[in-house]
Formats: C-alpha cells, structure tokens, sequence
C-alpha cells in the first residue's frame, strides 16, 4: 500500500501540544495592517493553519481576508504570501 503524506506529515514535533488550552482572547486576536508577525502553528485548530514548513516564519499583515490575515513572507529570496487565521499568529514587537 502506498503511504500516505498528508499536510501534517512529519510534523509531531512542531505540532506537539504542550499542556495548555486554546484560549477565546486567542481565537479573537486582531492584527493591524503593517503588523510585524510570526507564524506560530497551534496544533488544536485546524482550519486556517498555513503549511507547517512555514511554522517559525516572520512576515508582515498586508491585508485581511475574511476571518483571516494575508502575510507577507520570504521564503529564502523568494516572496511569498500566506493565508493565515490568527490563532496561528504571533505579534512581534521588534521590527524585521
């Protein structure tokens, strides 16, 4: 049988749960635009969760979309742009 490689694949470690509880100031999260983020996967939720090769990435919110957030990325010299809920988003308070 051939094996299986879906989104999560390869992921226990980064998807791991370390003991605490998805919270409602999480879920209700706001970014403005211009905001300096990380992506941080949360494992609980999956909807809206970009792919995990981008769990530890920095960006920027260039837009809202919906419920969700488009962040600006660079994956290697490459740019790119990540829909994202904002569960899986961190503020960051320094700059790039």
């Amino acid at each position: 049988m051939r094996r299986s490689r879906g989104f999560r694949n390869k992921t226990r470690n980064i998807l791991k749960k370390t003991g605490k509880r998805l919270t409602i100031t999480e879920k209700l999260k706001t970014f403005e635009i211009g905001d300096s983020v990380i992506i941080k996967l949360e494992p609980s939720k999956q909807d809206g969760m970009p792919h995990p090769r981008y769990h530890g990435t920095y960006g920027k919110v260039s837009e809202k979309r919906g419920r969700g957030y488009v962040v600006d990325i660079k994956d290697k010299k490459m740019p790119k742009k990540l829909i994202s809920a904002p569960e899986h988003m961190k503020k960051v308070t320094e700059g790039l």
